[in-house]
């Protein structure tokens, strides 16, 4: 299996960039069974439905003042 893909917001957000077509742009990316690994100051919980319809589900993890660590995993089928 490929190497989840790793995209991290934070300085994007910081700097009050909106980070969504690079999100998107990664999605993109990822192959059937694949992963994109989000770090962001907070749970990105709008991006959810957006990527389901896409085949990915998620895990959040909240990782204290580093924010959140999301799993997107696409599906295989």
């Amino acid at each position: 299996m490929k190497a989840p893909l790793l995209l991290d917001v934070r300085p994007d957000i910081a700097a009050g960039r909106e980070p969504f077509s690079r999100i998107m742009a990664a999605a993109r990316e990822v192959p059937p069974g694949g992963e994109l690994v989000i770090l962001a100051p907070f749970e990105p919980e709008p991006l959810y439905p957006i990527l389901l319809r896409q085949g990915f589900s998620h895990a959040a993890q909240y990782e204290g003042e580093a924010g959140y660590r999301v799993v997107f995993t696409r599906s295989s089928s």
